[in-house]
């Protein structure tokens, strides 16, 4: 990599590095790009060449957690051969990373009205959402046909004990919830 691109990558990073945690501290409404700029000490340009605006620089942030998120829920299952188990400590693992409030503020809150629903769905698609589909799917709990559905269905009960938890601090309570959901979710009749 030359200089200019060694640059430029470093000024990007630092850029999200400060967007992550303005965002995360202010939301999404309560962040501006001035606010950006001034703690960066970087030009409208500098901004503008990296990211066409406020939305596109929240959505590069937003990339980056669920990347990851998407990476730690992938250690935290790494090795596990029965996808029933591996639900289940995805799961739990989700239920602690929400509690961090950079992950809660910017993937459960601010995300779905920043992003809308349908472009938020797609970007979760292709991490948390799309890892849930495929573990449905391969523990054949469900008809096929069935999967997205119940995938909606595991991932806003998911969504909103992180949500509680993070917010009463009640984790071990949500992660008994979390197993009971599972447990009734999962029984094969």
């Amino acid at each position: 990599m030359n200089l200019k691109a060694e640059r430029g990558a470093a000024t990007r990073e630092q850029l999200l590095a400060i967007a992550t945690r303005l965002f995360a501290e202010h939301g999404y409404d309560g962040t501006s790009i001035e606010a950006v700029l001034q703690e960066s000490g970087l030009s409208r340009g500098a901004l503008y060449h990296h990211f066409a605006g406020k939305d596109a620089l929240f959505e590069a942030v937003l990339e980056a957690i669920e990347t990851e998120v998407g990476v730690k829920l992938a250690r935290a299952t790494a090795g596990l051969t029965d996808p029933r188990e591996a639900l289940h400590v995805g799961a739990l693992t989700w239920i602690r990373l929400a509690g961090d409030p950079v992950i809660r503020r910017i993937i459960l809150i601010d995300a779905p009205s920043v992003l809308g629903w349908e472009a938020w769905r797609a970007m979760e698609e292709r991490h948390a959402f799309g890892m849930l589909k495929a573990v449905l799917q391969a523990s054949e709990a469900f008809p096929a046909e069935d999967v997205d559905l119940q995938a909606h269905v595991l991932l806003a009960a998911i969504n909103e004990l992180a949500l509680l938890a993070a917010r009463s601090e009640g984790t071990a309570r949500a992660e008994a919830a979390v197993e009971e959901l599972l447990a009734r979710l999962l029984r094969r009749d």
